[in-house]
């Protein structure tokens, strides 16, 4: 789906900053304004690429010169990797997030990347994925507060409500309300146009959260990934699961690997969405959940069973 890279605003004193195409480690961050304050949510994967979205803020709107307070929607480094650049601003996440924030520092990543042409087809399929991002340099900044269940915030006159729906696709995961204004940032838990990818599930908790936002019933959404979109992305969504749960129920029945129902099932009515690949991870998780097994899949088991599907297509 083609979309502009930069600032756009989704309503009075509401930014979207885009990152396309939306696929792995291109993600979207937000912007509320009301007089001379400030709410920025999420940082980008690098500090060139935050620098370059905190340069076109305040290019648009001068009051961005000062960042008063930053929320990190959840733990993955794509949305908490620049945080370093506003470190004047109050840090805010939930409690879940800022715990996993430690989880996968910059520094790991860049060791990542660093091997990674050791590593053969998993290798590969990671310098594919992240390779065009440079994790040197970066410091971890971690949030100075934290919440659990849910938090109301202002930003002048504005009124917004942090709203924890996680674990989903990370442990954390939170929404940014305007009810008022009727915008909604999702963080990662709508990927706008691509297959989402379920780190840490349950894949019920999401299906719940998607219910929730849909209770919402926002005007516009700024997804973590891809161009904004509307409540029928939600229900895509939404529908996107239902269908692997009932798929993935069938064949963990007959005794199927999570990769062998992966490249089993289809999934043509979302035939023009990026990164297929993630199906394995997802029903993978699903079926944890059917196992009664709260552990999600282990991330390099997790990408080496991406790069095979992703191969095998």
């Amino acid at each position: 789906m083609r979309y502009a890279k930069g600032l756009q605003e989704v309503g009075d004193g509401f930014y979207a900053y885009l990152q396309p195409d939306g696929g792995w480690g291109w993600s979207n961050a937000g912007l509320v304004v009301d007089g001379e304050r400030t709410l920025l949510i999420d940082t980008l994967f690098d500090l060139h690429l935050t620098e370059e979205m905190l340069q076109a803020m305040r290019r648009a709107v001068p009051a961005a010169a000062q960042i008063d307070t930053l929320v990190n929607t959840h733990a993955n480094g794509d949305h908490c990797y620049g945080n370093q650049l506003v470190g004047d601003a109050v840090i805010v996440a939930s409690e879940r997030t800022a715990a996993e924030m430690t989880e996968l520092p910059p520094a790991a990543m860049a060791a990542l990347v660093a091997q990674a042409p050791q590593m053969g087809e998993l290798g590969e399929f990671f310098l594919r994925c992240f390779g065009s991002f440079d994790f040197d340099g970066i410091e971890l900044v971690l949030p100075q507060e934290t919440f659990s269940g849910q938090r109301a915030m202002r930003v002048g006159d504005r009124e917004l409500a942090l709203i924890e729906v996680g674990p989903a696709h990370t442990r954390g995961d939170t929404l940014v309300h305007a009810p008022a204004e009727r915008v909604l940032f999702t963080g990662d838990i709508l990927f706008s146009g691509a297959h989402p990818i379920a780190w840490a599930g349950p894949v019920s908790n999401w299906i719940a959260a998607c219910e929730r936002i849909l209770a919402l019933d926002p005007a516009v959404i700024v997804p973590g990934h891809g161009p904004p979109s509307d409540t029928d992305a939600v229900r895509e969504c939404k529908a996107y699961f239902e269908y692997l749960y009932d798929e993935a129920r069938l064949r963990h029945g007959e005794g199927m690997t999570a990769l062998q129902a992966a490249r089993s099932i289809s999934v043509d009515r979302w035939a023009d969405w990026g990164e297929g690949e993630r199906l394995v991870v997802n029903l993978a998780n699903i079926y944890a959940e059917l196992d009664g097994d709260p552990e999600p899949l282990n991330p390099l088991v997790a990408f080496q069973q991406m790069a095979e599907l992703a191969a095998a297509r």
